[in-house]
């Protein structure tokens, strides 16, 4: 379960990666920064949904306990990631923690908690059927 989940989080990453750069290309200079990074959450939030959705029955998670746990293992990845990413930019914790604010049309805080409840949710949904799937 946990090498599924962690191959759809690389999936994940890879199109983060590519919503970044549809960001700084189009959305941005088409739509200015604050609804440019807006939007781009909003799209991430719904990519990783949808992720969450399609795969979740491929992760197979036997309970909603482990849903969480994926989802907690997604989270704290992206938090790691981003977080080593930030300092290999050598940017500082307060440039860091500035884009868990609402700040500017950021929305990233929506996109972790989108990573942390995806898992979950798309457990409660489409969950495989059978007493040991039981909420």
């Amino acid at each position: 379960m946990f090498m599924r989940g962690g191959a759809v989080w690389l999936l994940i990453l890879v199109l983060a990666f590519v919503n970044g750069a549809a960001r700084e290309l189009f959305l941005i200079p088409r739509l200015g920064r604050a609804p440019g990074l807006f939007l781009s959450g909003i799209l991430l939030s719904a990519v990783i949904l949808v992720l969450a959705f399609a795969s979740v029955r491929w992760i197979r998670p036997r309970s909603p306990v482990d849903a969480w746990r994926v989802g907690g293992i997604w989270l704290a990845a992206t938090l790691v990631f981003e977080l080593g990413l930030g300092w290999a930019q050598q940017k500082s914790l307060g440039e860091m923690l500035g884009a868990y604010s609402f700040r500017d049309g950021n929305t990233w805080l929506l996109v972790v908690l989108a990573t942390l409840l995806a898992p979950r949710l798309a457990y409660r949904w489409r969950r495989p059927v059978g007493p040991e799937h039981v909420e």
